[in-house]
């Protein structure tokens, strides 16, 4: 699935390859419903369920099948393409992001991991905009200040990027070190919050 979907059509198709087809009768509650959403980085998928946003990855993003496959592991639910209520409400705010008008998410989160994932996850939401900590600086703000090659796993393991802002964590000299979506969307997403943090300021 690590491709551009050119078409509404093209993306079930890529879906149905990965996951099969679904079965025939499914309740909403062991669903979540995939699709995709442009952006000026972009094509985004995005999953939702009813009890909040749990993917939004770059289509081209390395190990992008291993991420849903995770998920779907995790969450133990049927992947189904299609649209959600809420997913428009994620591309309103994403657009807003872009044009420098939203700092803040107001996006209920679906996001299962490990305790020590989910703690790294709630420590990445607290990072403010336009700010960016090192992986040192995460361990400690989660008790655990020797862990912080863990910190740079689960980090990577974020499944909802943008959102929960995996791009401002750095390395202590300030090196951007690696990002699931490409380096150079990372420093894409760190000048846009730069600059609309230093003109709001």
């Amino acid at each position: 699935m690590a491709q551009v979907f050119v078409s509404e059509s093209v993306f079930r198709e890529a879906v149905t390859q990965v996951f099969g087809n679904p079965p025939s009768a499914v309740d909403r509650e062991s669903s979540i419903w995939i699709n995709r959403v442009a952006t000026p980085l972009g094509s985004m998928v995005m999953g939702v369920h009813d009890s909040g946003l749990c993917l939004l990855e770059f289509a081209e993003r390395r190990m992008l099948d291993t991420q849903l496959a995770r998920l779907r592991q995790r969450m133990g639910r049927v992947f189904l393409p299609g649209d959600h209520p809420l997913m428009h409400q994620v591309k309103k705010q994403l657009d807003a992001y872009f044009e420098g008008g939203l700092r803040q998410f107001a996006i209920p989160l679906q996001a299962p991991g490990t305790a020590f994932q989910e703690a790294v996850w709630d420590a990445l939401r607290r990072i403010p905009y336009g700010v960016m900590r090192s992986y040192a600086e995460i361990a400690a703000a989660i008790g655990q200040p020797d862990a912080v090659r863990a910190v740079g796993g689960a980090n990577g393991d974020n499944r909802i990027a943008i959102v929960i802002p995996c791009h401002r964590v750095v390395a202590a000299d300030g090196d951007l070190t690696g990002y699931g979506g490409g380096l150079w969307r990372k420093e894409y997403l760190l000048a846009l919050e730069q600059a609309q943090a230093f003109h709001l300021t």
